[in-house]
């Protein structure tokens, strides 16, 4: 068997696909850091952010959502001076906007509980053979974008909402020929 091949040969790459790639993520905040750096990727390839995402931490206050939600226009423009992150204005005014919203959802039961919802708790397993079948983004996931923005987050189009899906396991999308596929559907 052989791993999905958009892991490439890069050592961080290839543990972020072998250990979190797909694996099904139900904490909250967790879900919420990995759908803020999802939008952060918009544009760029995921191996940027996955190196910078120490650096990210940092800046955004460890992804703490009610610190986060908090920030004025110091914290940003301190975060648009930091040569470590992605310096995005949109993308970082998006992030206050998202915590923001997550503290919401959170008061309403949950924004782990709301997002796994959509697939009834349980985690679709598609059986793509290659992986040039498997989409950018499915009737689903521009479902969930739409939910998002109506709930008040930002940077989370359809494409990005169905990569932020497959990261944090609410679709596996590991190749049926990836040791991680079967893994991953013993996880769901």
């Amino acid at each position: 068997m052989q791993r999905c091949t958009w892991a490439g040969t890069d050592p961080l790459y290839v543990a972020y696909h072998d250990t979190e790639w797909g694996v099904p993520e139900r904490d909250s905040r967790a879900l919420w850091e990995k759908l803020v750096l999802d939008g952060f990727q918009a544009g760029l390839s995921w191996i940027t952010i996955l190196k910078k995402r120490d650096n990210f931490r940092a800046a955004f206050d460890g992804f703490e959502p009610a610190r986060v939600a908090r920030w004025g226009e110091a914290d940003i423009a301190r975060c648009l001076a930091d040569p470590g992150i992605v310096r995005h204005r949109g993308k970082i005014e998006a992030t206050v906007k998202n915590a923001r919203a997550w503290l919401a959802l959170e008061e309403q039961g949950g924004f782990d509980k709301w997002l796994w919802a959509y697939v009834d708790g349980t985690p679709l397993q598609n059986h793509w053979r290659d992986e040039s079948e498997v989409p950018a983004w499915t009737p689903l996931s521009a479902q969930v974008s739409k939910d998002l923005k109506r709930a008040g987050f930002g940077f989370c189009g359809p494409t990005i909402v169905y990569a932020f899906m497959q990261a944090c396991g609410l679709v596996n999308d590991h190749v049926t020929t990836c040791p991680r596929h079967a893994a991953c559907a013993a996880l769901g």
